[in-house]
């Protein structure tokens, strides 16, 4: 609905450009905001008063003539201009009541395809091969996933990347360590079970032996020169790690699959092409044997340019040197128009440089935007970032477990005679649901407190509250023995409830479109909680399946099954599963 009155408020722009009311170059940046008071209309917009210095009027009365150059639409009921010159719209119910029964026979729920559909390629959750999957690696992967629901939803060919970590010098360490126990006759899959003990019991190797060490530095020359052995050696960890990765994303209910692994080691052979064009494009400098870009835009504190160092004075490469490879990977081969890297935010210098230097490079076009989309640290309740009682950084899978022992013990005790089966189903989705929703529900840029007690809770805005709601609306109908896609009867509104919900469910659509925009999905996640909020109300004060009449009681089960509908959808995009009872 906003877009609709955007094009009209656009249209009576125009008009008044015609009659030269407005000058002809102006472009203004139209606005609508939901009013606060609905006695104020539904929605407002200030143009009158952003255009009244340029147009040399009284902003009330180049209100009047706003409104007056308005097209007709059946959107509008009725405008009033308040103050000192704000134009409020309110929304005729009629309309409203079209749009809900035009949304509930939608399998998409009128949320709109995008009009110009883009290759956008995510970067998300590239975790390090060396060791298991921690918390540290939980913000990225479902924030990324979610995004990438959001933008498929819409429309646009999704390409996601799993730049996973799975090459450098702390390869060549594993390596020696595998080495060591072929030559003992141990079973390498057994030992790798647990990547962090292998990780451990490698490290321990390598400070206690210098013969070891020397000959993990030794096998780090080999394997990044391609010798078969070592090679067969690192893939067969890489196999084994990406496994443990996997086992980690299906539990999630994230949508990465191993085919969506694009790790470091990709980009190797390109490495050194990469160097050899940013020297013919005159970008490289020599500073201290080191070859690096010098970028005016980065200083440090003396107000020199900050170097990227794309190759080392040893000829090793940096995280740059693959970085800009992957760009140039992104661009001519999966044609991207937008890239997004869900990474933390401590690596936002890193990402600004890289773009830049990319973009001086060539190796994006024009049009292609490189979006660095940033998010804060996963912090304990002590304040300080996230670790177990033993001081480590917890393991995903333990985290994911405690959930869900946690979630069965608390449906457990409010359903004591279900039959152990579907309560494990029931505590696995909300368990998982619980940690997922409430990263997701809190902003990307933040850091936030992780609290099991929080989110577990079933009030306020948590996923046990948002999975009840829905199941609340899911036994109005189980109740009555009606599927919810059979109401065909028409919306009407007979109370202030039902139109309360009726516009709430509008904005789905809207929700959607700046999730995709600005990878924000904690937007979807309160607008859900909103929804819930406001179904509640509508169903305290909206007799439903006893209503006055039979139209009355029809109305309201389309209202309550798009509620149903959106829930479902909406949860769906933030990667996760509903539940028809709790």
């Amino acid at each position: 609905m906003k877009a609709l009155i955007q094009n009209l408020l656009e249209q009576a722009v125009v008009s008044l450009q015609e009659q030269q009311i407005l000058p002809a170059d102006v472009q203004p940046r139209i606005t609508i905001d939901r009013t606060k008071d609905k006695s104020h209309g539904d929605f407002a917009n200030n143009l009158a008063l952003m255009l009244a210095k340029p147009a040399k009027q009284n902003p009330r009365a180049l209100a009047e003539l706003i409104v007056k150059n308005l097209p007709t639409s059946e959107l509008i009921i009725k405008t009033e201009i308040a103050g000192p010159g704000f134009i409020n719209f309110f929304i005729n119910p009629n309309y409203l009541e079209k749009q809900i029964d035009s949304a509930f026979a939608d399998s998409r729920l009128n949320v709109e395809l995008t009009a110009t559909p883009q290759t956008v390629v995510i970067d998300y959750s590239s975790p390090n091969l060396a060791k298991e999957m921690h918390v540290g690696h939980l913000r990225s992967t479902i924030i990324g996933d979610s995004v990438t629901r959001t933008l498929a939803f819409q429309g646009h060919n999704v390409i996601r990347q799993n730049h996973v970590g799975d090459w450098g010098t702390q390869f060549g360490m594993l390596l020696a360590y595998m080495e060591e126990l072929r030559a003992k006759g141990e079973e390498i899959n057994k030992n790798l079970a647990n990547l962090e003990v292998f990780y451990r019991a490698a490290k321990g190797r390598f400070d206690e032996s210098e013969a070891f060490a020397n000959r993990s530095r030794d096998l780090v020359v080999a394997l990044q020169s391609g010798d078969e052995e070592c090679l067969t050696l690192w893939k067969e960890f890489k196999d084994i790690s990406i496994a443990h990765c996997q086992e980690a994303y299906e539990r999630l209910g994230v949508s990465l699959n191993i085919s969506d692994v694009r790790g470091e080691s990709a980009y190797n052979k390109d490495l050194s092409v990469v160097v050899s064009d940013l020297d013919s494009k005159g970008l490289l400098q020599e500073s201290q044997g080191a070859k690096c870009v010098f970028l005016d835009n980065f200083k440090n504190k003396e107000g020199e340019p900050l170097p990227v160092i794309i190759k080392k004075k040893d000829g090793g490469f940096l995280y740059a040197t693959s970085d800009l490879a992957a760009i140039r990977y992104r661009q001519s081969t999966l044609n991207a128009d937008r890239v997004l890297y869900f990474v933390d935010a401590r690596q936002g210098l890193h990402f600004q440089q890289v773009f830049e230097v990319a973009r001086l490079a060539d190796f994006v076009k024009a049009g292609t935007t490189l979006e660095h989309m940033p998010f804060g640290t996963v912090m304990g309740e002590d304040g300080k970032p996230f670790k177990t009682r033993a001081g480590s950084t917890p393991k995903l899978a333990d985290l994911l477990t405690e959930a869900e022992e946690r979630a069965y013990e608390l449906v457990k005790e409010k359903n004591k005679d279900m039959a152990e089966e579907e309560l494990r189903h029931i505590a696995s989705i909300v368990g998982i649901a619980s940690v997922k929703y409430a990263d997701l529900s809190k902003n990307r840029t933040s850091d936030y407190t992780f609290s099991f007690d929080s989110m577990l809770s079933f009030e306020g805005n948590t996923a046990p509250y948002l999975l009840y709601a829905y199941t609340r609306v899911a036994s109005i109908f189980n109740k009555a023995g009606i599927e919810i896609d059979s109401i065909i009867a028409d919306v009407t509104f007979t109370e202030e409830k039902e139109k309360d919900l009726a516009s709430k469910l509008m904005q789905f659509n809207e929700i959607v479109s700046q999730v995709g925009k600005q990878g924000l999905p904690h937007f979807l996640c309160a607008y859900l909680f909103e929804l819930a909020g406001l179904f509640s109300s509508f169903y305290e004060a909206c007799p439903i399946l006893v209503a006055e009449n039979e139209t009355q009681k029809q109305s309201r089960l389309k209202l309550a099954g798009l509620t149903a509908k959106t829930l479902q959808q909406g949860l769906a995009l933030l990667g996760i599963n509903t539940l028809e009872r709790m």
